[in-house]
C-alpha cells in the first residue's frame, strides 16, 4: 500500500503541477475518449462515405444538349470584304506603315496619316499621342489574318521590336482599324 500511496502522492503534488504532467493527463483522457466511442459505435460500414467510387464520371450537363463550350468546332468564317475595297490585310500593312511614321513626322501629319483608316473611337483614343511614342521603326514581314466573324478579324504584323495586333471592323463597307496592341519581343 504505501508504493500505491507514494504513487499517488506524487501524481498530485509532482506531475500534476507541471505543464508536462497536465499535457500528458490531457492527452491520456482524448485517447481514452476517442478509444471508447470507437469501441461503442461498432465496425465502420465500407460503403459509407468517400470510399464508395462512382464506376462512371458525374456529369452535370445533359451530354446531348449540344456544345455550350467556347471553344467552336467549326472554323470561324472567313472576312468579306465588298468588291472594290482593301483586304483587312491591306488595310493592316497601311496602318501599320503610317502608325511607325518616319522621323521628322509631326502628331498631326501622323494622326492624319491613320485618321482614313481608324474608327472614330480609336481617333478619339489616339488623340494626344505622338508618332515618338511608338516603340518600332519598321515593319519586318507580312501580315497574318485571324478571323473572327466576316465583319471582325485580328491582324498580326512582325515589327523590328517586337508584334503589332490590330483588330479590324467593317463599316460603311470597309474594314477599319478599331483597336491597336502592341508586344515587345
Amino acid at each position: 500500500m504505501t508504493a500505491m500511496r507514494r504513487a499517488l502522492e506524487f501524481l498530485v503534488t509532482r506531475a500534476l503541477r507541471s505543464r508536462l504532467g497536465v499535457a500528458a493527463l490531457i492527452a491520456v483522457l482524448i485517447f481514452g475518449v476517442i478509444g471508447t466511442a470507437r469501441l461503442v459505435s461498432g465496425p465502420a460500414d465500407p460503403t459509407d462515405g468517400l470510399s464508395n467510387r462512382p464506376d462512371r464520371p458525374i456529369t452535370t450537363v445533359d451530354p446531348t444538349a449540344g456544345d455550350d463550350g467556347l471553344i467552336a468546332s467549326e472554323a470561324p468564317p472567313s472576312p468579306v470584304t465588298p468588291p472594290g475595297a482593301r483586304s483587312p490585310e491591306q488595310i493592316a500593312d497601311r496602318f501599320a506603315s503610317a502608325w511607325v511614321g518616319r522621323p521628322g513626322m509631326t502628331a498631326d501629319q501622323w494622326q492624319a496619316g491613320l485618321r482614313p483608316m481608324s474608327t472614330s473611337a480609336l481617333t478619339e483614343k489616339m488623340a494626344g499621342a505622338e508618332p515618338g511614342g511608338v516603340p518600332a521603326e519598321e515593319v519586318t514581314g507580312p501580315p497574318t489574318v485571324r478571323s473572327r466573324t466576316e465583319t471582325f478579324c485580328e491582324v498580326l504584323l512582325p515589327l523590328d521590336s517586337g508584334r503589332l495586333r490590330l483588330e479590324l471592323v467593317m463599316a460603311d463597307k470597309s474594314w477599319l482599324v478599331d483597336v491597336v496592341d502592341w508586344e515587345r519581343q
